[in-house]
């Protein structure tokens, strides 16, 4: 068996998959309460097992985590967990980046839909709003805009006059009060943001794209886009899971 997980901002999702590369088990842990204790409670079955996680494949974007999932997995279950861009993934996908200035979770993100048939754009709306452009095997690179959480609490931590709130969307454009106004403000605010960077992103390439969404605000939006979506919420794991099949480490 394989344990596989996606270390992000926000939350950390870790799988163990079988040797038909079949999920058979899915953790989520908020990434700040991962420690030792958290992780020997989740993994007990496969720690008790000896032997029987034969591999470790993370993407991360908090470090210090991974580096602390790493000696646990060392630890407890005997194996040697290696980060995603320890790979060359070159094999697999060109990257036409600086490689270090890109997320793990985008760059497994690509890898899970990239053909030579067709183009993509993936959406994340994450802790980050992230674009990535894939142009048959290539990454080409993307946009990262801020996350809608993180920019709804940094307006209410500075502006004194707005309520605690929570987002949601909204029917109407006009808001007729202070709380209805933020909402709309950001639910159609980021609906502009998106439809208007995703036709600039078409118009500079001249170029088709079929466009998958993922993240917490997947559903919220995807059908306010004016370009036909996918929702793909397992995009990371997947992009791990192809990595392992075509990647034998």
């Amino acid at each position: 068996m394989i344990l596989i997980g996606d270390i992000g901002n926000t939350d950390t999702k870790i799988c163990v998959i079988n040797t038909k590369y079949k999920i058979i088990k899915r953790i989520i842990i908020p990434t700040n309460k991962i420690n030792n204790s958290i992780l020997y409670n989740k993994l007990i079955f496969y720690i008790r097992k000896k032997n029987l996680i034969r591999k470790c494949l993370f993407c991360s974007v908090v470090p210090n985590k991974f580096v602390a999932i790493k000696k646990f997995v060392k630890k407890n279950l005997k194996v040697n967990c290696i980060e995603l861009k320890q790979l060359d993934l070159n094999k697999i996908i060109k990257i036409k980046v600086n490689r270090k200035q890109v997320g793990s979770d985008r760059l497994a993100n690509s890898i899970s839909v990239m053909s030579l048939k067709n183009n993509y754009i993936i959406l994340d709306f994450g802790t980050a709003t992230t674009f990535d452009v894939i142009v048959k095997n290539n990454y080409v690179g993307g946009l990262i805009a801020p996350g809608l959480n993180i920019s709804l609490k940094n307006l209410i931590n500075k502006a004194k006059l707005i309520p605690k709130l929570h987002f949601k969307k909204t029917k109407q454009i006009i808001g007729k009060n202070t709380v209805s106004a933020v909402r709309s403000g950001f639910f159609w605010g980021y609906i502009g943001l998106v439809n208007n960077i995703i036709n600039l992103i078409k118009k500079e390439t001249r170029k088709n794209f079929k466009v998958i969404i993922t993240g917490g605000f997947s559903n919220l939006f995807f059908r306010k886009l004016n370009t036909k979506a996918v929702i793909n919420r397992d995009i990371t794991i997947n992009g791990l899971i192809k990595i392992i099949k075509l990647y034998k480490f």
